[in-house]
Order: C-alpha cells, then structure tokens, then sequence
C-alpha cells in the first residue's frame, strides 16, 4: 500500500462519514412529524418503547441521535427515565440497520439479476435521482428525498472507495499481524470502542470494519471482540451530551453506557471462555461484510434479551451513580439537545405555547372574574400566571428563533413563524388581564362603582370577550379551522360593543349618573377587553394562514369581511346574542 492508496483510503472515509451524516439528517427532516407522532404516543411499557427505539433509530440510522434524543426528552420531562431505558435498548438493535445495508456492497456474483443489488449498481441511479429532485425542484420534501439519495449514494462510493483503497493491506505483514493481535478479546474490545468515541458513531465504525474486511486480514475472532467494543464506544455522544442537564438525563446517558458495558462484559466473558474450551474453526475464518452484520445484529440482540427484563436494575444503578441532592432542580422547558432534530424541537415548542395559551386565557378570566369578586389570592394569581407568560415567551423566543436558523421543511419554518407571532399575543392577553386587576383595585381603592345599567352593559360585553377566548384558544390547540372562522365575526361585534358602552356611559355622565372617575376606569376597561379580542383575531387568522402557509394576517381578515355569506351569518347571530 503506497501514499496514493492511503491518500484514497482517507478520501473514501471522509466521503463515507460525510454520506453518512447528510442521509442521517435528511431522513431526520423528512420524518421528522412522524417522529414525534411515535414519541407523543410513547408509553413506559417495556415493549411499546424498545420499538420506538428500534424504529426511529431504524430510520434516522444513528443510535446515537436517538440517545441524545432521549437525554433531551428526559431533561425537558417528556420522558421518564423509565420509559428511555426501554428506548435506548431499542436503539442499540435498530442501528444495526445500517451494518445491513452496508453488507451489499459484499455481492459477489456473476448473475444479472442478484449483481443488481450491489450498491455500484444501482447507486449511480440514486444518485442521479437525488440530483435531479435536490436541484430541479423547489418543494423542501422533494429535495430532502434527493439529499437522502445522493448521502446513500456518496457513504456507498465512500465504502466501496476505502474497500477497493485498503485491498492492498492484505500481502503486508504488519497488518495481518495487527489483527491477529486483536483476536485477543480484550485488545479487539479496547480497539472498537477507542475508534467508535472517536468518530462517535458506532454505525460508522462497523462500515469501516466491513471495509477492511475486504483485505481478508479480519478474522471473525478478531471482529466479533471489535464489535462488541463499539457499543461502549458510542456511549461517548450521550455522556457528553448529558453534561449541564439534570439529573435524570444524566442518568439516561448512565442507563445507555450501563447497558452497553454490563452487555459487553457478559457475553465478551461467554465468548472467551467458550473459545478457551472449544475450537471453533469459523473463528479463524475471514469476516465477510454480511458476516459482520450478522454478529453486529447478535450481539445487541443478545444483550437485549439479558437486559431488558433488567430495566428495574439498570435504573438503580444509574439512580446509585447520579443520586438525588437536597436541592430540587428546576425543570428545563426547552432542551438545546433537541435541536438535533428540529421536528421534535418544534413539537415541544408547540406544546410549550399551548401551555403558554392556557395560563393566558385563564390568567384573563380571572381578570374578568376580579371586577366582581375580587380577592388578594386571585390577585397574587394573575399576577404570577403574567410573570409565567413573560418567561414563556422569552424561553420560546430565542428558542424558535434558534430553530429556525436550521435547515428545516417549509411546513415546520412557516409552523414556527407562527408560532413566534402567536407567543406575542398570548402574552399582552395576559397584560391585559393583569390591567383590568388593576381597574378592580383602583375602583375598590376610590370606591367607584358603575350604575346598574353599566354593570349589566360590562356583563354583556366580558361574557362576549370570554367566548372570543374559548374559541381561539380551540382554533389554535386543536387546529379547528371551524372555530378560527367564528372568531372574526364575534370580534367585530365587540368592537362595535365597545363603541356602544363608551357612547352610553357618556351620555349616563351628562346625566349624572356616573362620576368623571368611574369614567376613566370604564375606559380603561373597554379598552383592555377590545384589544383583547384584536389579539384573539389575530391567533384566528394565524390558524387560519398557517393551514394555506400563508401568514399574511391582515389580508385574511380582510377576505374575511369582504363578501363572505358564512360572516355576515356569523356576524347577526352574535349581534342579536350579545345584544344591549
């Protein structure tokens, strides 16, 4: 082997791992909201979740992305330790997938028809494919479709690259030596898992043994220790990624290298015991590419037969070297780690801002609430549901904004445009409930009160601005299109409301029944509640745009009023319901 065939060798792996990363986060893109869908549904039975991690991890074809995955739904609360024990025991079975796909490029046959599964002869395809539909087209499913091709299509000619670069290992002596060493259980061990924490990729790391597999050198003795090293190799990512996250994350990434370690040392001791005692002539046999996806797929198999009726044992270990401290720990709401697959960020954040959506809309009913029955508690409340707001929309502002600097779908960009605009209006909703508390105190403090007309007019329009609530808060939780639509009619009757009772409170102050006072807090209070229902229009109108990705609020209002039957019905029932 010259510099020549060393520089080749260097260049296939390069392309071989870079493939291999850009066919990892397309697929991560491109099922990404199929992702979530399976991890919302995520139960702590033991089987439920060591398919969810097989199967995502089957998909993404990196376990671990899925472990980081996990550390992140752990240290967010999405998951319980639990429930990601049973996960990553999956994932460790699913990332042998690749080790699968990988062995095709072993097909040595003369035969037409079996020779056209082996990746020289159909890669060139894919990748002209992918080409096409990543250049030539503008939808983002399309092209992340032709991304996924052209990484499959480059990790392939990265592999076939190192295979045909490192052949020529096979007649030097130091080579064959080297892994005759490593038919040493403990060396091939120590190898594996050194390769694997550096490359941080224990489906990489089996691609490079199937690529110099092809010099012949590689014994199934010397293979099968490497391979087992590799599951220890791979807990790097998640360790590393667990520091500054809670506990019980820290524990997930404990509960991944436990596993991996426990699972080693079992069946690497059977291995060396049992090739002690018996001879065994395949050991000396050379590994194959297909043969080494075999023995990939036993061994974590393997160890998830021993260990998964262990998931109780696995858990106190983690709970014994990460233990409690006096001190609570404050729940993170968003995780950097899940950044790592932006569907999934974006699915926490969607379910962040409908809690964010709750605390608003309850925060100002009990504002309305507090212009009749006042109380110091409910006051306190409203004011720390204001201070919870603030902090959700600081926390999902920068989140999303982080978010949307990353490559991601045209659907998920336009979800979290909308969701950066709806975050506003949550929070001045409750603003405003903190501003009609502080009309109730300053009428309680002056002893203000409104004549009976007013307070049956005040009645009318608050049952009025808390439907407009309940409806758009619907529209955006449940994505129902039905009831965004009826949001816009209600709250123009409001507006036209508010006109009314300012109109008739002044003439009842030329009348005197009601004092120049009461007549500020009257306005204040019919201001709060109109704008109020302009921001319920506006969460309407995202619901709505978001369905046409189109976010041009203004101009479906607009095609809202103009000329549209299903309004103008709307419109005169909540005139003649919201009546004064």
């Amino acid at each position: 082997m010259n510099v020549f065939d060393f520089l080749t060798m260097i260049g296939g792996l390069c392309l071989f791992l870079f493939g291999m990363n850009v066919m990892g986060e397309s697929l991560e893109r491109r099922a990404g909201s199929k992702l979530s869908a399976v991890l919302s549904k995520l139960t702590s039975n033991k089987l439920a979740g060591f398919l969810t991690g097989l199967g995502v991890t089957a998909v993404i074809q990196s376990s671990s992305a899925t472990t980081v995955m996990v550390v992140g739904f752990v240290n967010s609360g999405l998951m319980t330790l639990r429930q990601s024990i049973n996960v990553i025991m999956g994932a460790n079975v699913g990332t042998t997938v690749t080790a699968w796909i990988l062995s095709l490029s072993g097909i040595d046959s003369g035969n037409f028809v079996v020779s056209l599964f082996k990746p020289t002869s159909f890669t060139p395809v894919l990748a002209l494919i992918g080409v096409i539909l990543y250049m030539f087209t503008k939808d983002s499913k399309k092209k992340d479709v032709g991304t996924i091709f052209l990484g499959f299509a480059t990790l392939m000619f990265g592999m076939d690259t190192m295979s045909g670069a490192v052949e020529g290992l096979r007649h030097v002596p130091a080579f064959q030596n080297l892994f005759v060493a490593f038919e040493n259980p403990l060396l091939g061990m120590l190898a594996g898992a050194i390769l694997t924490a550096i490359i941080q990729s224990s489906s990489a790391s089996v691609g490079i043994l199937q690529a110099l597999a092809a010099t012949g050198a590689v014994s199934y003795g010397s293979a099968i220790p490497i391979i087992m090293g590799q599951n220890i190799g791979t807990c790097v990512t998640a360790l590393l990624s667990s520091i500054g996250a809670n506990k019980n994350a820290k524990r997930a990434a404990v509960v991944h290298l436990s596993f991996n370690v426990i699972g080693t040392i079992v069946w690497l001791s059977a291995f060396w015991i049992v090739k002690e005692l018996v001879t065994i002539p395949l050991l000396g046999d050379s590994a194959t590419f297909m043969g080494i996806a075999v023995a990939h797929s036993a061994f974590n198999i393997l160890c998830t037969i021993l260990l998964l009726p262990l998931a109780g044992l696995l858990e106190k270990i983690a709970n014994a070297i990460i233990p409690d401290s006096k001190t609570q720990e404050e729940l993170v709401m968003l995780d950097e780690r899940l950044l790592t697959t932006p569907p999934i960020a974006l699915e926490r954040c969607r379910m962040l801002t409908v809690e964010m959506a709750e605390t608003a809309v309850a925060s100002l009913r009990d504002g309305l609430a507090a212009l009749t029955e006042y109380t110091e508690a409910l006051a306190e409340k409203i004011r720390e549901a204001e201070d919870k707001t603030d902090r959700y929309e600081d926390v999902l502002g920068s989140y999303l904004v982080k978010l949307s600097s990353l490559q991601i779908g045209a659907a998920d960009s336009a979800e979290a445009a909308m969701l950066l605009r709806l975050i506003g209006d949550f929070e001045r909703i409750s603003d405003h409930s903190v501003n009609l508390l502080e009309s109730a105190e300053e009428m309680r403090a002056k002893e203000i009160a409104f004549s009976d007309a007013g307070k049956a007019e005040l009645a009318t329009l608050c049952c009025a601005v808390d439907e407009i609530l309940g409806m758009s808060f619907k529209a955006f939780s449940e994505g129902d299109i039905k009831a965004a639509a009826l949001v816009e009619p209600l709250e123009q009757v409001i507006d036209e409301l508010k006109e009314k009772l300012r109109t008739r409170h002044i003439k009842r102050m030329q009348q005197g029944d009601c004092s120049i006072e009461a007549g500020f807090v009257w306005s204040d209070l019919l201001t709060n509640l109109e704008r109020t229902s302009d921001h319920c229009s506006n969460i309407a109108a995202c619901v709505i745009d978001a369905k046409h990705n189109d976010l041009n609020i203004h101009e479906s209002i607009r095609a809202m009023r103009s000329g549209n039957a299903d309004f103008d019905r709307e419109y005169k029932m909540y005139s003649e319901k919201f009546a004064i």
